[in-house]
């Protein structure tokens, strides 16, 4: 999707841009390339600098409930120091590094219902203008993707994904906010977890999973959330059975919450219990203690053998963005500095 917008601080006559990206889906920690094409207006410009802002629509807890708004996770400058001539066009080419933990907006080519974008700023003489969203596309990392494969082989299903703002407690999580992917349990842990959700916390080095299990209550005891963390290497992925080391995750998780429940009863549970390293696991809790249920509303449903998605409702993704885009032209107001 590409923008055109007047410079609207400078009125009739300002010049206009065009921000375009690469064709194709970027990855967490990956380059975003694209080009940013500037046309003159009626008389020679100054600009100062040409501003990228990576942007994302999350949800937030409040006194009022639950609610969304715009973070920008990610801002980068690509050109200016130059005089942009009257009716002169002039093209920018950029090429920056995504953030290790930018969510993933899609998986095999279906949108997971995140929004993210990219908002240009482009200053000129002084004032600073912020243009509408151009959509980021975001798939997996090599990893991710064959761990989100390993629940679907599993037999777990999509069900949604959202971005949390806050923090995930215990975790070197750098960005404002987390990604939550949310699974239904396959028939073999129905019993014991009513859904699962995945949070990828990706760094140069490596990459915490963090589930958490939202446990089905019993006679005697109420359901309650599990968090547990695993960290994995993005080298070798052809050749780790990942379908075995997830089912052993979980395994892990629902008898590490049942002796952790059986605990509580006594009152000697430890919520810190367990290891941290590659194929080990540690609990944490996020910040506040609760995680949030579907957040974009897009019904996506999971295909038996692996996490092949299809949309249902192919009209969601589109309209998301365009209200992301309304929301942006009223947050511009007044967020110049």
């Amino acid at each position: 999707m590409v923008f055109k917008r007047l410079l609207g601080s400078l009125g009739v006559g300002g010049p206009t841009v065009d921000t375009v990206l690469t064709a194709g889906a970027a990855v967490p920690g990956g380059l975003l390339s694209g080009h940013v094409q500037l046309k003159g207006g009626s008389s020679d410009f100054d600009i100062e600098h040409i501003t990228l802002e990576l942007v994302a629509r999350v949800e937030a807890e409040s006194e009022e409930g639950e609610r969304e708004g715009v973070v920008v996770f990610d801002r980068f400058t690509v050109g200016g120091g130059f005089r942009l001539a009257a009716d002169e066009e002039r093209s920018v080419p950029f090429t920056a590094a995504l953030p290790w933990e930018t969510p993933i907006t899609e998986l095999y080519g279906q949108g997971l219902g995140i929004v993210l974008g990219v908002r240009t700023e482009l200053s000129v003489a002084g004032a600073k203008d912020k243009g509408d969203l151009d959509q980021l596309a975001v798939g997996p990392l090599p990893v991710q993707e064959a761990i989100l494969e390993a629940f679907g082989q599993l037999g777990f299903g999509f069900k949604s994904a959202d971005l949390e703002y806050g923090r995930i407690g215990g975790t070197n999580q750098q960005l404002p906010f987390y990604q939550e992917i949310e699974l239904t349990p396959s028939p073999q842990y129905a019993h014991a977890v009513s859904e699962i959700e995945v949070t990828f916390l990706a760094t140069p080095g490596g990459m915490d999973v963090v589930l958490e299990a939202d446990k089905r209550g019993g006679l005697f005891s109420g359901g309650h959330d599990a968090l547990t963390r695993f960290a994995v290497a993005h080298d070798g992925v052809p050749h780790q059975d990942w379908r075995a080391l997830v089912d052993g995750w979980l395994r892990q998780l629902v008898e590490h919450r049942s002796s952790y429940a059986a605990a509580s009863a006594y009152g000697h549970a430890d919520p810190y219990a367990g290891n941290h390293g590659h194929g080990h696991a540690e609990e944490h809790h996020h910040d506040g203690g609760r995680r949030s249920g579907p957040g974009m509303g897009t019904a996506i449903a999971a295909g038996a053998a692996g996490l092949a998605v299809g949309v249902v409702g192919g009209m969601v993704a589109a309209e998301v963005i365009d209200e992301v885009g309304d929301f942006f032209e009223g947050d511009d107001e007044g967020d110049d500095d």
